[in-house]
């Protein structure tokens, strides 16, 4: 049973195959859209890499712009077609590539769909990765003197006054951490010397923040050491002073960060899917109408185009016994080629 079929006169050829040429490129704007925002997802994501444990993340950008490179090259296919559709001295040339245009143009789309999925399926990944590397980003924010580490403190620094917070959680992060290098303290202290003694791993903990959690929309100078100590300010109090730092982590703004972008390729990547699967349908109307014509003389003639010769199970049973058959008879050549092989 053909499915979807329809009857085309020329006049409804000629439209068929301008509106194919007008969601062609429109798709090929749209796919050059998504195969940008893939790149500055990427861009963004390595960007941050320092702070993340993993770049598992990088499986979505990396499959957007799969699926926005391969979008426009196959609508750039379908647009040359469209234009010769007409012309029965040029599109007979295409006819041996239509099957593999299918073909390809059907993995786009499971492509855009595994594009769609993982956007919302990596967030799980990311924000995991978020709290490791941003945890291990704290803990080495001191040692500037360490290869592998020496930009560790510039990445947080930085981290921290472009996303306006502080912390992997919270503020409170950095009282768990020695984040002052030995070099830069005076052991000859008495101070010093009790801080790390009443501490059992030796180290140098406080009650304070780097300077990069400095809110600047304050009213009053950065306190950034002994936040918790109200005596040790003027007119201070640490419950409802929290406003003279960021108080919000950096894991939830980098998370609601990637998350819009996301979101903004989840859109790209769908309105390209629908564009694809326009395209892709019309192609297939004008493929099977114009196959029907066999001459120039009779290219003015009514035809039939179609979506599928056959109903949707009969064309899945039919390709999976042509798939089984192609392995099989592969299968069966290969003992003989070894047999010729070994006799030889």
């Amino acid at each position: 049973m053909v499915l979807l079929k329809a009857k085309f006169n020329f006049q409804k050829r000629v439209k068929l195959a301008q509106t194919l040429w007008l969601l062609s490129w429109l798709s090929v704007l749209v796919g050059c859209l998504t195969f940008g925002m893939g790149i500055f997802l990427k861009v963004q994501l390595w960007i941050h890499n320092e702070v993340m444990d993993n770049t598992s993340a990088h499986a979505v950008p990396n499959t957007v712009i799969t699926a926005g490179l391969v979008g426009i090259l196959l609508s750039l296919f379908a647009g040359k077609i469209s234009q010769d559709s007409l012309d029965m001295s040029k599109y007979p040339r295409w006819k041996p590539f239509m099957m593999a245009y299918f073909v390809v143009a059907v993995l786009s789309c499971s492509v855009c769909v595994a594009a769609l999925v993982l956007s919302v399926a990596m967030r799980g990944s990311l924000e995991e990765s978020l709290k490791i590397g941003l945890r291990n980003g704290i803990r080495f924010y001191k040692d500037t003197d360490t290869p592998g580490r020496c930009y560790q403190k510039r990445t947080m620094d930085k981290l921290q006054m472009d996303f306006q917070c502080c912390g992997n959680n919270h503020y409170r992060d950095w009282f768990e951490v020695q984040w002052i290098s030995n070099r830069y303290l005076d052991f000859s202290s008495k101070e010093v010397k009790d801080r790390i003694k009443s501490n059992v791993d030796g180290r140098y903990l406080m009650d304070s923040v780097p300077f990069s959690c400095c809110n600047p929309n304050s009213p009053r100078p950065c306190i950034q050491l002994q936040i918790t100590n109200n005596t040790a300010h003027y007119s201070y109090s640490h419950q409802t002073d929290e406003l003279n730092i960021w108080v919000k982590g950096c894991r939830e703004s980098l998370l609601n960060y990637y998350t819009g972008i996301m979101a903004t390729n989840g859109a790209s990547v769908t309105l390209s899917l629908i564009l694809q699967i326009s395209v892709l349908i019309s192609m297939r109307y004008l493929q099977t109408s114009m196959d029907k014509i066999a001459s120039v003389e009779d290219v003015e003639a009514d035809t039939e185009g179609f979506l599928l010769e056959r109903g949707v199970g009969e064309t899945l049973n039919n390709t999976i016994e042509k798939t089984k058959a192609l392995f099989k008879s592969s299968e069966e050549e290969t003992p003989e080629g070894g047999g010729e092989a070994s006799t030889s």
